[in-house]
């Protein structure tokens, strides 16, 4: 079967060559009528881009690639599908990499391992240190998802793990706990900033420093969650009031201890966690969780990689290909602005984990 042209297209919906560009490419000042009639021939032809055609005219591919840590954690997962809804939406295509958290896997993205195949690359970092030598600023767009950094010239975009972790605790105080354990410590970046959250909101309510209790982990996932509760409920001291689990995995494993020991949540008690995973909502009891906004993670983050791709080669302009770029844009091989930071919402979603006092009080 002949592949279908734009100039196929263009014939089937009574309009020009250029009106199927602009249409294929996102370019905004189309009319609605006109787009929908072209999407129509687009989707009964089966027009597919040729992206290698694409690539060699803009220089640019149509592919992004997003480097998390584990698909098989839900965080994650949630994340990579928020990244793809919103690409879609501008017409990109995401690659997704599991690093596994291996720092060597990590350093090779960081050093330019996927931009043979994508026009940028968004990294969630997990173990890759902080002033490790590949830190210098990379020759192709790269942001940075998540508190991880290895390097302040790298834009990032995440949620505030202090704040989060603060408000998560300040919440489990106003149901009346003190003996509040701070489950998840690990030595990673997030690890350090969700107990300096814990400290702060602890330190602030002047609980004494007898009822401060961490418990470490080596991963953030449910079998270490269940393991360290297991160990702590197993130990001779009293038993604490409430667990700020420093994510929602932990705390699903922390409430399978809880219930395989007897103890009553949030009667005996309290969990908190942070993502607010779908899962959540489905434990017994449901999750008490801060919930970050992950859309607005990945538009954010979204618009910060296209800005370093105009940088590099220039606004892609569908009408003219090759032509300038508007009036006053930066030159193609413009260095990328300062890095910057992008502090997205977050929310504190309670559910019955963690209520142990009326709504009322």
């Amino acid at each position: 079967m002949a592949r279908v042209r734009m100039r196929d297209v263009a014939e089937h919906a009574g309009v020009s060559v250029r009106t199927v560009s602009n249409v294929v490419s996102g370019y905004p000042h189309v009319s609605p009528e006109t787009r929908a009639k072209v999407q129509r021939s687009l989707d009964e032809l089966g027009y597919r881009m040729d992206y290698m055609a694409r690539g060699l005219r803009s220089g640019r591919t149509g592919f992004i690639a997003l480097a998390v840590p584990y698909l098989a954690e839900p965080y994650f997962a949630e994340l990579a599908q928020a990244v793809i809804r919103a690409a879609g939406r501008r017409g990109i295509t995401v690659l997704v990499e599991a690093t596994a958290g291996d720092s060597e896997v990590e350093r090779r993205i960081l050093e330019g391992g996927l931009t043979n195949v994508a026009d940028g690359v968004l990294l969630s970092a997990l173990t890759l240190p902080a002033t490790d030598g590949a830190a210098a600023r990379p020759d192709f767009p790269l942001v940075m998802l998540g508190e991880h950094s290895v390097g302040d010239q790298f834009p990032r975009v995440g949620i505030d793990n202090v704040a989060a972790a603060r408000t998560a605790v300040e919440h489990l105080l106003e149901q009346g706990c003190r003996r509040i354990v701070a489950l998840g410590r690990n030595g990673s970046e997030n690890g350090r900033q969700r107990t300096e959250g814990y400290q702060q909101a602890m330190s602030a309510a002047r609980v004494r420093r007898v009822n401060w209790l961490v418990a470490p982990v080596d991963d953030w996932t449910r079998e270490q969650g269940c393991a360290a509760v297991g160990e702590l409920l197993e130990g001779d001291g009293p038993l604490p009031d409430a667990i700020f689990a420093f994510n929602d995995a932990l705390a699903v494993g922390a409430l399978r201890a809880l219930d395989a020991s007897g103890v009553r949540v949030p009667e005996d008690v309290a969990v908190a966690g942070i993502d607010d995973i779908q899962e959540s909502a489905y434990t017994h009891p449901p999750l008490t969780s801060i919930a970050p906004d992950l859309d607005v993670i990945a538009e954010r983050a979204l618009t910060l990689l296209e800005e370093q791709t105009q940088r590099r080669t220039g606004p892609q302009d569908p009408v003219r290909p090759g032509a300038e770029g508007p009036a006053g844009a930066e030159d193609p091989g413009t260095e990328p602005a300062t890095a910057r930071r992008e502090a997205t919402p977050f929310r504190l979603v309670v559910r019955e984990s963690s209520l142990r006092r009326p709504a009322s009080a």
